[in-house]
């Protein structure tokens, strides 16, 4: 599974979301990252098994995406959680 945490942009990267007592936003499977790629929802240059990050600029992007193509409701519910907060969101696999 792909967890994602809130984050704010300007956060130092921890190497695990327990080190600054990160919130937890959800996840998404590896099935359903790789249709959100091959969709075009999703940049192909972030990689399920390597932590990435997204700024609120990126889940804005990504949201408009979601809005033109069809999307995933999960995904959708991380990135409007990280909106509602005015923050970003980072990723780790477990």
């Amino acid at each position: 599974m792909l967890d994602f945490y809130l984050i704010k942009d300007e956060q130092p990267k921890p190497d695990y979301p327990e080190q600054l007592n990160l919130e937890f936003a959800g996840g998404i499977d590896f099935k359903t990252f790789n249709d959100l790629i091959r969709k075009g929802i999703i940049d192909s240059r972030f990689d399920y098994y390597s932590d990435f990050r997204w700024t609120i600029q990126m889940i804005q992007q990504i949201l408009e995406r979601l809005e033109d193509r069809e999307g995933n409701e999960q995904l959708d519910q991380i990135l409007q959680k990280a909106t509602r907060s005015n923050v970003g969101l980072i990723a780790y696999c477990d």
